[in-house]
């Protein structure tokens, strides 16, 4: 992967990217996602952001590989800290990271409002959801998507008000709804997984272990979730 190759994760993050923005890609990675989307002339300025000085410097490599040294600025900063207020950034990128380092990011830099927040936890997405719904963020838009044998969740959102039951929160508001392939996939699967761990507790006897007990009630609620979804 490169700055002319985006993986599949990274090319899904990007197509959320509103052409013309002002972006920040918050640990960003070689800069990859902001470069493709310069050199692709979907936006003309961004900032990578980087918390240690082994990953800015691979950032900064990609940029001066590709002469962008005027449009794409690497800083090393903790988190949103990478923004300036004279960079007038509307889009916020976090992806490839934990769910609740997401949210602690974004609760670090909570003073500020962005047009839009495209966020791709690699866990605990329901932490990245609480999160927006208590900080005034709308979800608009959401994807499952399957890359180099992961499953992976991209959240959009921007400035609104929101209120999710829990379901929502595990499940996403807007997966609900559209029901798409790829997210009935992930948690068929889930409940694959599950199930046979519950075979195998039940073959010990074991089902009324508190571990059993769990795995049910997480089956039941995928269950309900999907015979539920697109209604």
């Amino acid at each position: 992967m490169d700055a002319m190759h985006l993986s599949d994760r990274l090319a899904t993050v990007a197509a959320y990217v509103p052409d013309g923005a002002r972006l920040a890609d918050i640990g960003s990675d070689h800069a990859y996602l902001p470069a493709n989307l310069i050199l692709n002339k979907r936006i003309k300025f961004a900032v990578a952001g980087e918390v240690a000085q082994g990953p800015l410097e691979n950032a900064e490599q990609e940029i001066n590989q590709h002469h962008l040294n005027d449009k794409l600025i690497p800083r090393l900063a903790d988190g949103l800290a990478a923004i300036h207020t004279e960079d007038r950034i509307d889009t916020v990128v976090i992806a490839g990271m934990g769910g609740r380092l997401i949210q602690q990011i974004l609760a670090a830099g909570s003073a500020e409002s962005y047009q839009r927040l495209i966020l791709q936890p690699n866990i605990d997405v329901d932490a990245v959801r609480s999160w927006l719904q208590a900080n005034h963020y709308e979800i608009t838009d959401e994807r499952v998507l399957l890359d180099d044998g992961h499953y992976y969740e991209v959240v959009v959102a921007e400035p609104g008000s929101a209120d999710y039951d829990d379901m929502q929160l595990a499940f996403g508001p807007v997966n609900m709804v559209k029901n798409d392939a790829m997210w009935r996939q992930k948690w068929e699967r889930e409940q694959g997984r599950m199930e046979k761990i519950m075979q195998q507790l039940e073959d010990v006897n074991q089902t009324e272990a508190e571990a059993y007990q769990n795995y049910a009630g997480q089956v039941a609620r995928i269950k309900e979730v999907l015979a539920h979804a697109g209604v």
